[in-house]
């Protein structure tokens, strides 16, 4: 058993290399679906079930995880995750079959689990006045991997190699990314007591799984057929049952009041649009920038192209910005670092929408929306952590990790269905539809500035010092111990 407390340098890097793992799994098919289609033989909205299958399972797994984290021990939780999508992964690159695949990415989906183990694990580890810089650093790789996933997967994939290339890649990192937690993760008692709330899980599950599936297939089975309206409806009428459940449970898998704090709603929100925003920068720039010349716009870029010359300087900058986000979000507290993120994204979606026709205007707006996802993503877990106990930080990190999650099922429903609702005869879309995307991120952005200043004005009405953070109210005492080798030393 691994009792002593690592070096801190070395657990924030076998944590961040988890969370790679998680973000480098979830981007690295999204420029594969054409290529799995063809080589599988199948159709598009078949291929499509690539990344919905994926989705849907992290949505009924993350708050499972979360809770087992908390109630068995993140050690052990945080290994067997690492065994099933080393498994997953092997899966996927193995197969050739269809169903097969979408069993790997169901296996690959309890990824998303690992980044509320990795919050839970910092916080107990670390002192608070190293904390918001840690928590930054690996929150940060969320956003950092999944460019980094859509690079790869141009590079592997530019010569029209097999689809299975990829994921190789991912089998690698996870496989790494196991033997190192096996090695560095001390093994501490589990920080809550009483044990998984299994029907709260089903029932919160299936409420997500009807919200989920609609938004990503409802392009295919038409926005108002029965099967969406039917789901989107069955999930309201779920997810209030579930509510009604939690209040009745002595140890519920969520605590109903983790839902209506205002200090959670700040960074749930917040998490929705962040993840709306990520999803709508990585469609609209990289489906703008492969638009032939002679369209009247667009570049006529590859898909590596794309990856390389228009989001790279973003994930780029990402590594580089993600030690001092945390020690912004130190020193000035969480809501004022989301809005500055929101003034980022802003910013770059305004520039999409009004001054898109030249290369290096686009690479600036994927730099700085890459940017203002970098800082709402360094801010959101010290938020959580704020307002939570210990007992609840993995269950109420991955409540926030399912509204990311959410977030990016919205935008890629709402762009693939505006984009594409606008193609004429040539099959391309019209330019105005990529100024309809800029406008919709753009308005991801206002509503993340608004959630942070309701949670101000709420912090000033209770008697707390602006963006007053719980549990690193000492974090600027050491503004002088961060490493820009480590981050944190």
């Amino acid at each position: 058993m691994r009792t002593r407390t690592p070096a801190a340098g070395l657990l924030v890097l076998t944590l961040a290399l988890a969370v790679t793992t998680l973000s480098l799994l979830q981007s690295l098919v999204v420029p594969m679906l054409p290529v799995i289609a063809e080589q599988l033989g199948v159709g598009a909205g078949a291929a499509g079930w690539v990344l919905t299958a994926n989705l849907l399972a992290a949505a009924v797994l993350t708050p499972v995880i979360g809770r087992l984290g908390d109630t068995l021990g993140e050690r052990r939780v945080v290994l067997g995750v690492l065994v099933v999508i080393s498994i997953g992964t092997l899966l996927a690159v193995l197969t050739t079959s269809l169903p097969l695949l979408l069993v790997a990415r169901v296996l690959q989906g309890a990824s998303y689990g690992l980044f509320p183990l990795s919050i839970s694990i910092l916080r107990r580890e670390l002192p608070a006045a190293r904390l918001t810089v840690a928590m930054s650093i690996v929150s940060s790789t969320l956003a950092v991997g999944g460019v980094i996933g859509l690079v790869v997967t141009g590079l592997l994939t530019s010569d029209g190699g097999n689809y299975h290339r990829p994921f190789w890649l991912g089998l690698g990192i996870s496989l790494v990314a196991l033997a190192l937690a096996a090695w560095a993760l001390p093994d501490r008692p589990a920080s809550a007591s009483g044990g998984v709330d299994w029907w709260g899980a089903v029932v919160l599950g299936v409420g997500l799984v009807l919200l989920l599936l609609p938004l990503s297939q409802g392009h295919t089975w038409g926005w108002g057929s029965p099967a969406t309206v039917g789901c989107l409806v069955g999930a309201v009428l779920v997810l209030a049952g579930w509510v009604v459940l939690q209040r009745r449970r002595t140890h519920p898998l969520v605590r109903p009041q983790l839902l209506t704090d205002r200090r959670m709603l700040v960074p749930n929100i917040a998490g929705l649009m962040t993840g709306f925003g990520l999803f709508a920068s990585f469609l609209a720039v990289t489906q703008f920038v492969q638009v032939p010349a002679a369209a009247g716009y667009g570049f006529g870029a590859s898909t590596l192209e794309a990856a390389v010359v228009y989001l790279l300087p973003g994930g780029v900058a990402g590594i580089v910005l993600a030690p001092f986000a945390g020690q912004v979000v130190a020193r000035i507290g969480g809501q004022t670092t989301l809005l500055i993120g929101a003034a980022s994204g802003l910013l770059g979606f305004t520039l999409f929408a009004l001054a898109r026709s030249t290369p290096w205007v686009v690479v600036l707006v994927g730099l700085l929306t890459q940017l203002a996802v970098t800082v709402a993503f360094a801010a959101l877990p010290a938020l959580v952590v704020q307002a939570v106990e210990p007992a609840e930080t993995g269950v109420a990190n991955g409540v926030n990790s399912i509204t990311r999650s959410v977030g990016s099922a919205l935008a890629s429903a709402l762009i693939i269905t505006v984009v594409a609702g606008s193609a004429d005869a040539t099959g391309l879309p019209s330019s105005g539809s990529f100024t309809v995307v800029a406008v919709l991120g753009g308005g991801s952005a206002l509503v993340t500035a608004a959630a942070a200043l309701w949670g101000r004005a709420g912090e000033r009405r209770a008697g707390r010092r602006p963006d007053e953070l719980a549990d690193v109210e000492k974090a600027t005492a050491c503004a002088g111990e961060w490493s820009p080798v480590s981050g944190i030393r």
